[in-house]
């Protein structure tokens, strides 16, 4: 069984509105995909699924795709959910 850690994952812009928090912490494997990394937080706020197509994560200050990279979290990680941003 892989071991599970405590991150924290900051909301942004549009993902705000939806999750209706800015931050929380959650557990999660430690070694996880980046598209189940985005189920289990979806699962939590079901309204992000209409921005799934749009958004991207920043984990420890760098850009991840959703996609099938592995992840290797650290305890304490942050995980940005960056939808896009409009602006003029």
């Amino acid at each position: 069984m892989v071991p599970r850690c405590q991150v924290e994952v900051l909301y942004f812009a549009k993902s705000v509105e939806i999750a209706g928090v800015r931050s929380e912490t959650i557990s999660v494997p430690q070694e996880i995909k980046a598209l189940q990394l985005w189920k289990e937080i979806e699962s939590r706020h079901p309204g992000l699924v209409d921005v799934k197509n749009q958004v991207i994560f920043a984990i420890r200050q760098e850009y991840v795709e959703l996609g099938d990279q592995l992840l290797l979290l650290q305890l304490g990680d942050e995980i940005a959910i960056i939808p896009p941003i409009s602006g003029g």
